[in-house]
């Protein structure tokens, strides 16, 4: 499947056979996905052959036979997402359990398993794991890649429902040997619901960036003769360019030369109601919409860019592409709320930061990168800091917790 949710777990398949590890991979088949990358199993060439999927539903056609389905709007993913909260638990892929047990029982007979990874969200993955690790007496190790219980964008229907959330989450928890989140946020978020839990029972293990994703376009330089601006990703539920859009259609008014020399691009899905904003405000010639791209082509772009742009409107979601964005080297201008993903960026060392909505100060951020870029002085980021999101190295991380699992 396409989107950057997947680079977690591709990245940690890739790298984990360097520090001693063979991964076998459970999985379902990408039916009904937004987009499609087959591109990716190049990362794992020779790996094939250890990726079992089991069907959710018998007669469920595999992802070569389907078109991408439309991104839907705000409105429509939020009344889904309710709905399919409202029936299923702990999520929609909870029908996906039965044929993964079914399928494990293979995986088990064909290999010598030491160790089970789940990632979620779906939640489901986690049950499962539980499930197995019981049955088969082998530790089992969960990756937070969101929150669950506590996670305000996730719709409890009734109290009911929230209370068997939290007894599947606190069974996950208790059963678990090692417990894996991105962020220290996640971590207190956790540590203060259950107190059986301590701090030395999680371990952060962030977003990274492969370098060797920008092996290949390292010879990929910016046109000089255009500042080129760059969103890579999606506005999921309640995020908008609108601001942006209004910032950059007031810095305009203010420096008419630099109609004629910006470019906007956007990669990924947009909704509908976005680009009409973008005819709103005129900004046609300048806001230059690629779609959903591979990930090598995604990257080719990140290269070709000036500085790159990112919005995030709560504190509580860390977006995957702020990592890429890293690994690329370039300038980033952040409109995050106060919160660990406004420090990270910080610490970034090449960034200029507002609040999401506050146009005025997005015009200046725009003008001052661009008078940067006029005078070629954009600024670099500490390499330092960029190293420790190393996919190579976060494998190594895992690699060594999951070898703690066996000597506990």
């Amino acid at each position: 499947m396409g989107l950057s949710g997947v680079q977690r777990t591709l990245k940690f398949v890739k790298y984990l056979p360097d520090f001693g590890w063979d991964p076998v991979v459970l999985t379902s088949y990408p039916d009904d996905y937004y987009a499609y990358d087959e591109t990716l199993d190049s990362e794992i060439e020779g790996k094939i052959d250890r990726v079992y999927r089991a069907r959710k539903y018998k007669k469920s056609k595999s992802s070569l036979e389907k078109k991408p389905k439309p991104f839907p709007s705000y409105f429509k993913q939020k009344v889904g997402s309710a709905l399919l909260r409202t029936i299923y638990l702990p999520d929609s892929k909870i029908n996906w359990k039965a044929p993964a047990l079914r399928k494990a029982e293979t995986i088990f007979k064909e290999h010598e398993i030491e160790a089970i990874f789940a990632t979620a969200p779906p939640y489901t993955d986690f049950l499962l794991a539980a499930e197995l690790s019981k049955k088969y007496g082998v530790p089992f190790i969960a990756d937070y890649r969101d929150v669950w219980v506590e996670n305000p964008f996730h719709f409890h229907p009734t109290p009911i429902h929230k209370h068997k959330n939290t007894k599947m989450e606190e069974m996950v928890l208790n059963h678990a040997r090692r417990i894996i989140v991105i962020t220290r946020h996640h971590k207190e978020l956790l540590v203060s619901k259950y107190p059986f839990i301590s701090h030395i029972d999680i371990t952060i293990i962030p977003h990274g960036y492969d370098p060797e994703d920008f092996k290949e376009h390292e010879e990929v330089k910016p046109n000089p003769d255009k500042f080129t601006i760059t969103h890579s990703g999606l506005f999921q539920d309640d995020r908008t360019p609108k601001f942006f859009f209004k910032a950059l259609t007031n810095f305009f008014k203010k420096n008419k030369g630099a109609k004629d020399v910006l470019e906007a691009r956007f990669i990924g899905l947009m909704r509908k109601p976005h680009l009409k904003l973008i005819k709103k405000y005129g900004l046609e010639k300048n806001v230059n919409c690629l779609g959903y791209l591979q990930h090598s082509d995604t990257i080719r772009n990140l290269m070709e860019s000036d500085v790159l742009w990112l919005m995030l409107n709560d504190t509580v979601r860390t977006p995957g592409k702020l990592y890429e964005y890293f690994g690329a080297k370039k300038p980033i201008l952040a409109c995050l709320p106060d919160g660990a993903m406004k420090q990270l960026v910080k610490e970034y060392g090449s960034a200029i930061t507002t609040i999401p909505n506050d146009v005025e100060a997005i015009e200046e951020a725009i003008r001052s990168l661009y008078e940067l870029w006029k005078t070629r002085n954009l600024p670099k980021p500490e390499l330092s800091f960029t190293e420790k999101y190393n996919r190579k190295q976060l494998a190594f991380e895992l690699s060594r917790e999951i070898s703690l699992t066996l000597d506990l």
